[in-house]
């Protein structure tokens, strides 16, 4: 039997861990291993219980959820969904530079909830929906205007070590695409597309799905507006 993933809840207000714990409690997948009220007591109670996701507020005393996230991804071993009720891009993009995994809105229901943790915990990045065309637009820039080349018609030479079929792969998560879709326009099994996109990975030193869709903006791989569904595994 696989192991439950552990789950560590970080928020100021009692109320609303007390809340997220009962959501997560009743999944048999999942088990609620920790609570902290403040980003210090976060990072201590990661290093002690080593949750495999920590759901993390952004406004907190001591310590805010930002520097909370940065301190326990750059230890290692925990990934990090950020929740917070402000839709602001500053902390969405703070949240994403710190090393976070997710971010999620704390008014998404109880299924969005469940289906962030079981997808970071499974290695997939997550954003919410709402914010997710903006982040990546807003964190790649001005997309090149030839795809796969720079503005003076050069192809990007990040791009250069990958094979034919990887570079297919990256754009087709680029705009959005799962796994399965992917495999299903490239005519593929699911698991021949997860081996690519983890050498598409590994060439491009990239964490997760989200850096790989900001990378293909930056190398014109796809143009703005062809992203239209949020990253997702």
């Amino acid at each position: 039997m696989t192991a439950p993933t552990r789950v560590l809840l970080v928020d100021d207000h009692r109320l609303v861990r007390s809340g997220f714990s009962l959501i997560l409690s009743v999944e048999d997948d999942l088990e609620v291993v920790g609570e902290a009220s403040d980003g210090a007591e976060a990072v201590h109670l990661a290093r002690e219980l080593s949750p495999d996701v920590v759901l993390m507020d952004v406004q907190m005393p001591v310590m805010d959820g930002i520097e909370a996230t940065r301190r326990i991804v750059a230890e290692g071993g925990s990934k990090v969904v950020i929740l917070t009720t402000f839709d602001r891009d500053d902390y969405v993009f703070a949240g994403l530079g710190a090393g976070a995994s997710g971010f999620l809105l704390k008014n998404s229901d109880a299924e969005h909830l469940v289906e962030a943790v079981r997808a970071v915990a499974g290695g997939h990045a997550l954003l919410a929906p709402e914010v997710t065309r903006r982040v990546i637009e807003q964190m790649a820039g001005p997309a090149a205007p030839t795809p796969g080349a720079s503005s003076e018609g050069r192809r990007d030479p990040r791009v250069d070590d990958l094979t034919p079929r990887e570079l297919e792969v990256l754009v087709l998560v680029g705009r959005g695409l799962s796994n399965a879709e992917v495999a299903s326009r490239l005519f593929l099994g699911e698991a021949t597309v997860k081996t690519h996109l983890s050498n598409v990975f590994a060439k491009l030193h990239l964490r997760d799905r989200v850096q790989a869709v900001v990378l293909a903006y930056e190398a014109g791989l796809i143009l703005p507006g062809d992203a239209t569904d949020p990253p997702r595994g």
